[in-house]
């Protein structure tokens, strides 16, 4: 009995029933938002539009939870018979010295919703901040995460983040250099990759245009150089690239164009 009056007293149950009702009024509060923001995508169906709902609504998850949660420590400090209004008041008088101490705490959390705001980058975005080039993964209140094609993952806080490329915004476009055989019939050539290109034009993914020959790119040491280009679907450009390639080297066997490579000539010196 004395055990179940000790634990049955206000400052033992009334902290877990606050905690408990902070995950609750969260998790309802999650849902509903949810629910809401899926609503809006649908009818913004676009994908720039997706992206910034899905960071907006990371954000704004982030401010609620910091709410609940400060809301959760001030009721349990009643419990205990501190007196939160005079304790509030009292911060008052040391508001300088906190602002000086979470100076940059604060410029991150103002960037962040600048960067919101006006839309210089959303979560799925490919962009490049400090020579750091990746997909963004999150962007919070406080810091953004990048991760690279490679696999490393970035943190950066956002009041770091001064200068930054997007490449999500714009088309990329897919530019492919051909060598070929200096005692090549260069008209041949290029008839032979025009009609290879109009077969591609329907087979590639992600073209935003047709496969283009741009002509003679530079007569290297050993190769005419012919350079094609097509823009693509944003950062698809790598991937076209490489099947563009694929496909005009198996065309080139097929009729017999060559495709120089560097040979090294040995003398023998007798």
């Amino acid at each position: 009995m004395d055990i179940l009056k000790r634990v049955l007293i206000p400052q033992v149950y009334l902290p877990i029933i606050y905690i408990i009702i902070g995950f609750i009024f969260y998790y309802v509060v999650k849902k509903i938002l949810t629910t809401v923001f899926n609503k809006q995508k649908k009818i913004n169906i676009g994908s720039r539009n997706v992206k910034r709902y899905n960071t907006v609504f990371q954000i704004v998850l982030d401010c609620i939870k910091i709410v609940i949660v400060t809301l959760v420590i001030l009721s349990i400090l009643t419990v205990y018979g501190i007196d939160v209004a005079a304790a509030l008041a009292g911060l008052g008088i040391m508001s300088v010295l906190i602002g000086l101490a979470f100076q940059d705490l604060f410029k991150d959390v103002i960037v962040g919703f600048f960067i919101i705001i006006e839309d210089q980058f959303s979560v799925g975005d490919t962009i490049e901040v400090a020579g750091f080039k990746g997909e963004v993964l999150h962007i919070g209140i406080k810091s953004t995460k990048i991760k690279k094609f490679d696999g490393p993952i970035m943190t950066i806080a956002n009041r770091n983040i001064d200068k930054v490329i997007n490449y999500t915004n714009t088309d990329s476009l897919a530019i492919v250099e051909i060598p070929v055989a200096y005692e090549s019939d260069l008209d041949y050539v290029e008839e032979v990759l025009v009609k290879l290109f109009k077969e591609l034009n329907t087979k590639i993914d992600h073209l935003k245009g047709e496969i283009s020959i741009w002509g003679v790119e530079s007569l290297g040491d050993s190769a005419v150089v012919i350079k094609v280009a097509v823009l693509t679907d944003c950062m698809e450009h790598f991937g076209v690239q490489r099947k563009i390639r694929k496909e005009v080297k198996k065309t080139f066997d097929k009729k017999g164009i060559k495709i120089p490579y560097t040979q090294i000539e040995v003398h023998n010196g007798k």
